[in-house]
């Protein structure tokens, strides 16, 4: 099997992704848990601000711990020994997810400075949750070594599930 060169340029790129391990898919997941928050607060009625800020943060955290439990469990099923060294690990690498909880959390404190609207607020952090979502994809396929058109696809991907997640909003009429 003859594979054609790689583009120049290109080794580099993935030696340092191997070195650098910053979790985009916590990131990338992350910010789609953070939309999902906003669309589905705002079925239950209209949450003050901090009550959103406080959702969003503390969604960001259960979920964390669940993927830190669900991969330290599934150690364990397969025989794997695991250490406190292994758990901090593991936290630290699915902490991009608390991560992404944070921009969005921020703009719905700042959302009275811009004179918001409760309405309003919810769609300026849906708009930053997604656009987060659309930059992490992106900038973890550029750190994979993926090409340029590879990377805009994945933002474009990206988008789309954003798409998605502004229409299930729209559809609930908040």
């Amino acid at each position: 099997m003859s594979s054609s060169p790689a583009p120049a340029g290109r080794p580099a790129r993935q030696e340092r992704a191997r070195t650098r391990r910053t979790d985009y898919a916590g990131a990338v997941y992350g910010s789609l848990l953070a939309a999902s928050v906003v669309v589905t607060a705002g079925t239950a009625g209209d949450f003050p601000r901090l009550q959103l800020i406080v959702l969003l943060l503390v969604t960001g955290v259960v979920f964390w711990a669940a993927h830190v439990y669900a991969h330290v469990a599934g150690e364990r099923i397969v025989g794997r020994p695991i250490d406190r060294r292994e758990v901090r690990r593991v936290a630290r690498r699915e902490w991009p997810i608390v991560e992404a909880a944070v921009l969005p959390a921020v703009a719905a404190a700042l959302s009275p400075v811009l004179g918001l609207s409760l309405s309003g607020t919810t769609w300026l952090v849906l708009a930053v949750a997604i656009a987060q979502q659309v930059t992490w994809a992106t900038l973890g396929a550029i750190s994979a070594g993926a090409t340029r058109r590879m990377a805009v696809a994945e933002g474009a991907v990206n988008l789309l599930l954003g798409l998605v997640i502004v229409t299930a909003k729209a559809a609930l009429g908040h």
